[in-house]
């Protein structure tokens, strides 16, 4: 019978092992001159998984060389935990969570690697062992390839992408109904179907690796964008929201240094506290700008550290007691328990400093603002309620979007600029968690955010 496109076993091998190694280079390569660092973790774990892939087919090519352990058990142990990290990979460059995921993935390689090892620590016939790995990679592959199937707003790279590993889903398949219709008695035998069966996976593992860098650029292209378009925005924020404040400084250092002999102490004093608050705002506005654009630029880092939520929100009532006698407003703080969260303390400080200076700038001389907190299923919500003025519904459609202008004085004229809400926006998706706001005009406002615990 004519063989078509016959491979001997050492051509197997060799197809494999350069292009697995071939493909370690240039992911890494990738990752260490182009890549962001939000997307070089991803880029390793991918490149991992094809090391794991390339140490993995090496043992196995040694086979009758060195034990069968290391080449039976433990290589087909690794080629799975490399599919594994593979997928963990492809999985997070369409979802930020993926803890569950990533564990399901897990337990799938864990489950194969014991069937496997056990069907071969009893005895199990090299076909047997064939179909059974089969249809391990063939599970660990299938969950990312179904979920770039719900991927809304799917374009030319991701179809492309998708085929990639659909095709390779269909064709390790086939390989385990194969070996069951027509068993195999020596783990390399020269077939058409085995032909075939290698040329394609060694095409489609390549093309989907190319595949998944042009996600990656794709993706950080698109964040490229975004930051260009944030950063025109973040000029007229600039300009328009340090002008007022700026101008007011102008106008009454220019006041004091022209006309300072004909006003009274009483006088002086007063414009010298119009001017110390006008650099308030100033210097609040300039920190907030910097914050941001060290979050958008990723040269802000993101150190998480278990602390107790209870201290920091007392810490921050008691740094806004103040500000909050000064209008008599009664701020408390209300929580039946102690909570843990493993968080940045510096940017939920930040978060919890921007909503308590805005509750008491939005409410009234005599008000309320409560700050609760308790744990929701495996999270923290945290929650601040003043009885203050409210927010329309057409402002709040634009709290925490930097695309829309948002502008609200407070009771007694305080400026704002909505940057401090943005900034609460930033950190609390750098935390995975959400942020929102509930309020009624004239009857006051909830803000609230919830942070995951650790499980």
């Amino acid at each position: 019978m004519f063989k078509f496109l016959p491979l001997d076993p050492k051509t197997v091998f060799l197809l494999y092992f350069w292009g697995n190694l071939f493909i370690c280079i240039l992911i890494f390569s990738y990752s260490l001159s182009y890549a962001t660092l939000e997307n070089r973790k991803k880029l390793r774990t991918f490149g991992y998984g094809k090391v794991l892939l390339t140490i993995g087919w090496v043992f196995i090519f040694l086979r009758n060389i060195i034990p069968d352990f290391l080449s039976i058990n433990l290589a087909n142990s690794i080629i799975l935990a490399g599919c594994c990290y593979e997928t963990i990979a492809i999985m997070a460059m369409t979802k930020t969570k993926i803890h569950r995921q990533r564990r399901f993935q897990i337990v799938l390689t864990c489950i194969g690697a014991v069937v496997f090892n056990a069907v071969t620590f009893f005895g199990g016939s090299i076909n047997t062992r064939v179909i059974i790995m089969s249809l391990a990679i063939f599970a660990i592959y299938l969950p990312p390839t179904l979920l770039y199937f719900k991927v809304k707003g799917n374009n030319l790279f991701r179809i492309f992408y998708l085929f990639c590993y659909v095709s390779f889903e269909i064709l390790i398949f086939l390989r385990a109904v194969y070996s069951f219709i027509d068993p195999q008695k020596y783990f390399f035998r020269e077939s058409n179907f085995d032909s075939l069966y290698n040329i394609g996976l060694f095409l489609l593992t390549l093309i989907g690796t190319v595949g998944f860098l042009l996600l990656v650029k794709e993706k950080q292209d698109l964040k490229i964008q975004k930051l260009l378009k944030d950063k025109n925005l973040f000029f007229s924020i600039i300009a328009h929201d340090l002008k007022g404040p700026l101008g007011s400084s102008l106008a009454l250092s220019e006041l004091m240094a022209e006309e300072i002999d004909g006003y009274s102490r009483e006088e002086i004093k007063e414009i010298t506290g119009m001017l110390h608050e006008s650099n308030k705002n100033i210097y609040k506005l300039l920190e907030n700008l910097l914050d941001w654009s060290k979050m958008q630029t990723g040269m802000m880092e993101y150190n998480p550290q278990e602390i107790v939520l209870n201290n920091l929100i007392e810490e921050n009532v008691e740094i806004n007691k103040n500000a909050a006698l000064n209008k008599n407003i009664d701020l408390k703080f209300e929580s039946t328990e102690v909570i843990k969260a493993e968080v940045d303390k510096g940017m939920i400080d930040t978060v919890l400093r921007n909503l308590l200076t805005n509750a008491i700038k939005f409410t009234d001389q005599q008000g309320k603002i409560i700050i609760s907190m308790q744990k929701i299923n495996h999270n923290v919500e945290v929650s601040i309620t003043d009885n203050g003025i409210g927010i329309p519904d057409s402002i709040k459609e634009k709290l925490f979007k930097i695309n829309e202008k948002v502008i609200q004085k407070g009771t007694e004229n305080e400026i704002g600029n909505g940057l401090g809400l943005l900034l609460c926006s930033e950190f609390i998706k750098k935390h995975q968690g959400q942020i929102w706001a509930e309020s009624k005009l004239g009857k006051g406002s909830t803000f609230k955010f919830v942070l995951p615990l650790k499980r």
